[in-house]
This record gives structure tokens, C-alpha cells and sequence, in this order.
């Protein structure tokens, strides 16, 4: 799934070629694409695209009337629409210019999870953003203390939770444990203050190198093409220590670490009845 760092580089690249185009038509090609009845995506026709951005693992276009709120889900795309096929594979929207060109939302598979929230007023305090935690990278290290000293849950599930940090899926959950030298399965409420500021620092330098990386490409890149210390690297050498790279694997994910740099040398179980490293 595409995240903060991601999102973020995209939201800049749609800026970039669609700023000030006027919205000439917004089609659901999908009839789950749209999740909201009112207002209406039409309320935007006829109007300037103000401004493009994102909020953790969502896309924002800003019209004058509204805000079209979009999550890519799991492999969802919105990207530049050149051919506008009248039946484009996987189309969910497409959002149609005056100046002749498009947005096209996609998504590969056929969940069909991807789609668009359209919002009047604040966005940041309606749902699907409304729930969510701070930035990121944008929380503090006295506030992300606080919040894992409130929780009693395993640390790799606390940096994917949305309402925690906005914006970390499983990638950067498993890059950001490394560069930490955290257990992905220590327990939130018993890091240190030690452990808490490395964690501070390894989110920023997570989210600052991938999205250093993100940045420089044409269009939104494939998952396998991200970088990644770990991440998906199982049997791969450790490039701090040279220590294999090990996996406790999930049925829809996978939690890779280096047992030397992150848990004393001491390998999981790679099954999910594991008797966790707290």
C-alpha cells in the first residue's frame, strides 16, 4: 500500500500539471468508487483545482465548493488519464479538464477497496481524516512518548495504526524498527526515553529517505522499487551487521528484523503463535 512518503510525492506531481485546470466533469466509473451522497461531486464543475496535497495515506484535491478526498487502498492509482478509454481497466473516477485533460482513478485486482470521499468545509474534521493521528513525521517526541506510554500493544502495530500516526503502513513500520534497533514486538508502554527519542528519529529519517526517493520519479513507483533495509529482504544480509534478515510472516503481511540489531540476537518463530519478544 502506498504511503506517506508516496502520497505525498504523487499529491506534488498532480499539482504540478493540474493546478489551476477547471473540472469539466467527475464520472464514477465504479459504483463503489463514490463513498459519499452529499454534496454532490458536481458542486465542483466549472471550478479551479485550488490545491493538492495529502493527509497521512490520502490524497486531497481542493476545489472552491469541496474537497474530493481519495485512498488508494492496497493498489489503487491516480494518475494522469491520456487515452480516457471509455471502459479504462480497473477505472473507479475520472476526473475531466477543460483544458482537455484527466485524472483517472484505478485500481488493480478486483476488491475494488479504493475510492472517493467528496466533503464541504474543513476535510481534516470529517471523516475518513477526522480519526486520524498526527503526521508522522510532523509528532513530537514528548507527544509520541505520551501515546506510547498509553497503549500496551506491540510497537510494529502501533506505527501502522492510523489513529496513533497518520500516515505508516508495513514497510516503513519494518524500516522504521530497524533503524531504531527496536524489537518489532516490544511493547509500547515499556520503551524507554532512550528508545522513544531513537524512534523519533528513525520515523523522520524513514519518511525523509523515502520520500527523497519518491521524489525523483516520473509517476508513483511499484513496492518492490521503494528502498528498504529490510523490508521484504527475508535471507538477505542485515547492511548494518551482515546478520540475515529474518520474517515472522501473517496471513496478509510480513514483519521482517535483523535478530542481531533488534532483538539481542534472540529469532522468532516464524509463525503467529509465537511467543513474542516483549
Amino acid at each position: 500500500m502506498p504511503e506517506l512518503p508516496e502520497i505525498r510525492a504523487q499529491a506534488n506531481r498532480i499539482g504540478e500539471r493540474f493546478h489551476g485546470a477547471e473540472l469539466s466533469r467527475f464520472t464514477a466509473l465504479s459504483f463503489t468508487a463514490l463513498k459519499t451522497v452529499d454534496p454532490s461531486p458536481d458542486v465542483a464543475l466549472e471550478q479551479q483545482l485550488r490545491a493538492t496535497g495529502s493527509r497521512g495515506k490520502h490524497l486531497l484535491m481542493t476545489f472552491e465548493a469541496c474537497t474530493f478526498v481519495i485512498h488508494l487502498m492496497q493498489g489503487g492509482r491516480l494518475e494522469p488519464d491520456e487515452r480516457q478509454a471509455a471502459k479504462p481497466r480497473g477505472g473507479l473516477a475520472r476526473w475531466r479538464f477543460s483544458n482537455g485533460t484527466a485524472l483517472l482513478l484505478s485500481e488493480a485486482g478486483h476488491e475494488r477497496r479504493a475510492g472517493v470521499w467528496v466533503v464541504s468545509g474543513d476535510p481534516l474534521a470529517q471523516p475518513p481524516l477526522a480519526e486520524l493521528g498526527p503526521e508522522a513525521d510532523d509528532v513530537g517526541v514528548d507527544e509520541l512518548g505520551g501515546r506510547l506510554a498509553a497503549t500496551s500493544m506491540r510497537l510494529h502495530g502501533f506505527l501502522r495504526d492510523q489513529s496513533q500516526l497518520a500516515g505508516l503502513g508495513r514497510r516503513l513500520a519494518n524500516e522504521v524498527c530497524h533503524l531504531a534497533h527496536l524489537s518489532p514486538f516490544a511493547n509500547t508502554n515499556r520503551l524507554d526515553e532512550v528508545e522513544v527519542a531513537r524512534l523519533h528519529g528513525a520515523i523522520a529519517e524513514a519518511i525523509h529517505e523515502s520520500l527523497s526517493y519518491e521524489s525523483t520519479q516520473d509517476r508513483m513507483t511499484p513496492s518492490a522499487k521503494r528502498p528498504a533495509r529490510v523490508h521484504n529482504r527475508t535471507g538477505a544480509p542485515c547492511p548494518e551487521c551482515g546478520d540475515v534478515i529474518r520474517a515472522v510472516a501473517y496471513q496478509s503481511y510480513t514483519v521482517n528484523y535483523c535478530a542481531t540489531c533488534q532483538t539481542d540476537g534472540k529469532v522468532l518463530a516464524d509463525n503467529t503463535t509465537s511467543k513474542f519478544l516483549k
